[in-house]
């Protein structure tokens, strides 16, 4: 009788306890498999970074399908979520683009939507009778605190994804884009970062739209490395991107020594020159080793950049004149071996989720040397249908080269981008510093920890610009495929990786389960499904009541 006593007691005492535990100690547990609902704790920690609060407007609201209704849910969760963890409140306000009393009305705000920067998505959805719908909507969502506001968009289309893929990884990136954009807002102190000039590299127009979209994050110097050897201790990373001009020695002395303090360097190197301008009159032109006196340098850190050219079958298409001669030219897109679409790696957070980064001329990289203090992760390579040129050697466009040709296209994923993290060996360690420098210090021969990432091909960062109107062209959009490729999504995403102290890119690496319904099955057992969702779980309740009723009535019967 004693015991029953205590069992009667201890459930209420323990309940009790608990309650006073959570009043002088917060704490959430999150008891699904992928976690899912846990927060990083960097998050927690720039939300308590926020002192006013936060206005998010969420346009993804209205009359939308299972998927996008499951990442605006997750959205909204998150949102929640992330103000548990900050001490001022958040205004969530949910907007129907789509809500208007006349289409003309509709497209009016569509329109001041699209000027606004939210681009649509265009949603094709078929009803019971098989009649395409096509359905507009906005997967964005506005930002405000203190009188700024930042737009993030909240879906993920990768190419040849389907669409619910596309949503799950739209769903794995919600804390890192959110928080992204909180984190622009929220920060006060920008981090500089420099393009280096004097060698030949890209200009500024030709990289001008990765520049504008860095610039959201970082102050972006350009400039000559000239004599100062400290030049660099202001930049968090820089920016080496297609040099066609030999380096001095005091140029690299000056990077070598950044690095050895700790800098971070994003290397776009060429292996080989071509001439384009032949190729575009006349289909010829020599391929050479491009030597810009960097070799030594790179391989001292790990890896060396072949001179060689890269074709591959999967690639870009341009169009192509395939009328006789003499007759009005007809032109056809026509695969473009040497512009291979290169498949980024999944297991990275630089390219995770992301889609085929376009390139054009490109060479491979190969690792070298036993630094056991550095580590090294493949970032972007071919696919499994690559053919390889030697230099020097001329490219004929005219040269008649068959997709199928397995015995010309005999090698599989050449890496053309290399991620290195480590201790890296100065490759001035044993040399004596150029006279002309001023400003040095004692030679450093180890970094610390570091980070580089080196690129066989320049032109993934280059922007075309129009010649119309001279304006520069999307990164990675290819006009003639009318595709947009991830190369603006590579290149931020690389130089964010390279500034990163505090572990946010690790955010990108999260994944979630896809637990889908086999809609073939949904659909031939629909009656059956819902029937048993319908009767099933009454059917347990009431089996469970009049169980409960019959040892109740029995219990006190024989009392």
């Amino acid at each position: 009788m004693k015991i029953r006593n205590y069992r009667n007691i201890l459930f209420p005492v323990s309940v009790l306890v608990l309650i006073a535990i959570s009043f002088f100690y917060f704490f959430r547990i999150d008891l699904t498999s992928d976690k899912r609902y846990s927060i990083s704790d960097q998050t927690k920690n720039l939300m308590a970074k926020v002192d006013e609060p936060l206005k998010v407007s969420i346009y993804l609201d209205g009359y939308l399908n299972p998927g996008f209704q499951r990442l605006k849910k997750s959205t909204g969760e998150l949102l929640d979520e992330l103000a548990v963890y900050s001490d001022k409140s958040f205004e969530i306000n949910y907007v129907n683009p789509s809500l208007a009393d006349s289409p003309q009305e509709r497209e009016k705000k569509y329109s001041e939507l699209q000027a606004a920067g939210f681009s649509p998505t265009a949603v094709y959805e078929h009803d019971k009778e098989g009649k395409s719908i096509q359905k507009v909507i906005f997967p964005w969502i506005e930002i405000g605190y203190k009188n700024k506001k930042v737009q993030v968009c909240l879906l993920k289309n990768i190419l040849g994804n389907s669409g619910e893929e596309n949503l799950n990884i739209s769903i794995e990136n919600l804390e890192f884009e959110i928080t992204d954009g909180i984190r622009r807002l929220v920060n006060t102190e920008v981090s500089k970062i420099a393009f280096i000039e004097g060698h030949g590299e890209l200009s500024e127009a030709q990289t001008f739209d990765i520049s504008k979209s860095l610039s959201r994050y970082f102050q972006i110097d350009r400039g000559i490395l000239a004599t100062n050897a400290d030049i660099l201790n202001p930049y968090k990373v820089i920016i080496i991107a297609g040099p066609t001009k030999p380096f001095s020695e005091s140029d690299k002395f000056i990077i070598d020594q950044y690095i050895m303090n700790g800098g971070r360097v994003l290397w776009l190197i060429d292996g080989v020159r071509v001439a384009r301008q032949n190729l575009s009159t006349i289909g010829l032109s020599p391929a050479m080793e491009q030597d810009v006196n960097l070799s030594d340098q790179l391989f001292r850190y790990g890896v060396r950049i072949n001179p060689v050219l890269l074709q591959d079958v999967q690639c870009a298409s341009v169009p192509v004149n395939v009328a006789q001669s003499g007759a009005n030219p007809q032109f056809e897109l026509t695969p473009f071996f040497f512009a291979p679409l290169l498949l980024a790696s999944p297991e990275h957070p630089v390219t995770r989720n992301i889609t085929e980064v376009r390139s054009e001329f490109c060479s491979g990289i190969d690792l070298v040397g036993d630094n056991k203090q550095v580590k090294y992760q493949l970032l972007l390579a071919t696919s499994d249908n690559t053919h390889v040129i030697g230099t020097p050697s001329t490219i004929d466009l005219n040269q008649k080269v068959k997709a199928n040709d397995k015995a010309y296209f005999n090698l599989a994923y050449v890496p053309v981008a290399i991620a290195m993290e480590g201790n890296f060996e100065s490759d001035f360690a044993n040399r004596m510093i150029p006279k002309e420098l001023t400003n040095t210090m004692p030679i450093r021969k180890l970094s610390p920890n570091t980070r580089q990432i080196v690129v066989a091909n320049a032109d993934i960062i280059r922007n075309e610009i129009s010649t119309k109107d001279s304006t520069s062209i999307p990164l990675g959009f290819d006009r003639y495929m009318n595709q947009q490729f991830g190369n603006k999504d590579f290149i931020q995403n690389a130089v964010l990786y390279l500034a990163d102290n505090d572990g946010w890119m690790q955010l990108r690496s999260r994944s979630l389960k896809m637990r889908l319904l086999n809609k073939k099955t949904a659909n031939e057992n629909r009656l059956i499904i819902q029937l048993a969702n319908v009767v099933i779980p009454v059917s347990i309740l009431l089996i469970f009541g009049i169980g409960y009723q019959i040892v109740r009535k029995r219990k006190y019967t024989r009392n």
